[in-house]
């Protein structure tokens, strides 16, 4: 722990040395007292009661966490790689990332006190980690946020046919997402994230049928012989090409640092790991079938995003289908990443719970910072969708596989001398891995966004700030 804490900080953090390790299967796991919360305080009546997810509400934000924008990208990864190598590599990350959530829980149970990824590098670095982390976590999510704004800017330029100014819908996109992030509980939040859920699985769905029974994809030939030019293994694919689509993979599966704003919400913790590995396993299952049946029927003829494979008018009906899971996802990011902010700034205070002006100001000067920073960076920035590819070969790579190998040896890494089993030893070779792993796709997914960037420069495919133009390809 860092030296010359304050008292507010010596109150607020477990001594990381003298925390027990937590057992999923003692009956005491996640076990809470109901009127008082160690991130809240006293949950009083009359006041905010952030302590109200169920397991199954958690399992829906964490699904809308991960499922949103990288679906899409799933069959292009089969597309760099082939059908066998794409797969597994889905499989594989989803495997990393459902460990790397399960850490979560561990390391929640073990330091209460902590709500966010601030906390988290508190626990482990002391005030510098602390102010890392304060800084990434949020930026973070305000770049996904910022993707969002894209991704809702170009559903509605689809399903309007370029009906007015790009820049008219990202504004759209930011107002309607400010509305929505100020709901200041995720269990309220959750409500839409049903709502976002199946929004976003019925876009699939529309699209996975589409491609199966229509005759050719709409960007193959139309009239004549035409190859899809599918292939197991992609033997043209580059090193490159493939670190790129291990990156995407893992961005696609990044929204493990938000779980600790869900277990943090949940009534009784004890559930988290459920909706955990519900949650993974409806992410995993969905990837693979949407990454395989579009990729096997379009091939080389891949639209991307996918929701352009199966020609205008599908393109349309998906993309009106999936606004409002867009909407949902982007409200999530902007949530947790203000709530963190928050809660921070709020924390020991009777207005972080209390419906005070304090408060109120508070939390909408956070969601409206986020939002405006979001839109900021997606209109303001040229190259904004290579540097998001950027940010989540960093920043995602690092908060959802280095922090979490990280965060398990920190807690566990005393018992070396006592327990020499071969489960531990095997689970300290998991994490030293996830850590290596994770580094590694850190500097050559850095390299190949990098790269791109620079492609983009030398082709002149680069936009101009606070663009007007259709980047839905309907004009």
């Amino acid at each position: 722990m860092a030296s010359g804490m304050s008292d507010v900080e010596k109150n607020s953090y477990t001594d990381p040395t003298t925390v027990p390790v937590s057992d999923p299967l003692d009956p005491k796991y996640g076990d809470e007292t109901p009127e008082y919360d160690a991130v809240f305080g006293e949950i009083r009546e009359g006041q905010v009661n952030y302590k109200s997810v169920g397991w199954i509400m958690a399992t829906i934000i964490m699904l809308k966490t991960i499922i949103a924008l990288g679906v899409l990208a799933m069959p292009t990864v089969l597309s760099a790689t082939g059908g066998v190598p794409g797969s597994l590599i889905i499989i594989a990350i989803g495997l990393i990332t459902t460990w790397s959530g399960h850490v979560v829980g561990l390391f929640k149970k073990n330091h209460p006190e902590v709500y966010s990824m601030d906390g988290v590098g508190y626990v482990l670095a002391g005030r510098f980690g602390r102010e890392l982390y304060s800084v990434a976590y949020p930026l973070f999510m305000i770049f996904l946020s910022g993707s969002g704004f894209v991704a809702i800017s170009i559903a509605f330029n689809a399903v309007t046919a370029y009906g007015t100014c790009t820049v008219a819908w990202v504004v759209v996109a930011m107002v309607g997402t400010f509305a929505l992030a100020s709901i200041q509980t995720l269990s309220k939040v959750s409500i839409l994230g049903w709502i976002g859920f199946v929004s976003v699985m019925s876009a699939i769905l529309i699209i996975t049928i589409a491609v199966g029974i229509q005759d050719r994809p709409s960007a193959a030939p139309q009239t004549g012989p035409w190859d899809k030019d599918i292939s197991a293994v992609n033997h043209a694919g580059t090193f490159l090409g493939g670190m790129g689509a291990v990156s995407t993979v893992v961005f696609s599966y990044s929204g493990t640092p938000a779980f600790f704003n869900v277990v943090g919400e949940m009534r009784n913790p004890k559930n988290y790991d459920r909706a955990l590995y519900c949650c993974q396993s409806i992410v995993t299952a969905t990837y693979l079938t949407i990454g395989i049946v579009v990729y096997y029927f379009c091939g080389q003829y891949l639209a991307n995003p996918a929701l352009g494979s199966a020609g205008v008018i599908i393109k349309k009906v998906a993309y009106a289908v999936a606004l409002p899971g867009l909407f949902v996802s982007v409200t999530i990011y902007t949530h947790v990443g203000a709530k963190m902010i928050f809660v921070r700034l709020l924390r020991g205070s009777d207005h972080l719970t209390s419906h005070s002006f304090v408060h109120w100001a508070t939390w909408l000067g956070c969601v409206g910072g986020c939002v405006t920073l979001s839109f900021i960076l997606a209109e303001a920035i040229p190259f904004f969708g290579d540097l998001v590819n950027l940010i989540g070969a960093t920043l995602g790579t690092f908060m959802c596989m280095v922090s979490n190998g990280w965060m398990w040896l920190h807690d566990n890494w005393h018992r070396r001398h006592e327990d020499k089993s071969l489960y531990f030893k095997a689970l300290v070779v998991l994490n030293v891995f996830l850590i290596v792993a994770g580094a590694f796709i850190m500097i050559t997914g850095t390299w190949a966004a990098a790269v791109s960037i620079r492609n983009s420069y030398a082709t002149g495919n680069i936009s101009r700030p606070f663009s007007c133009a259709d980047n839905s390809n309907s004009s």
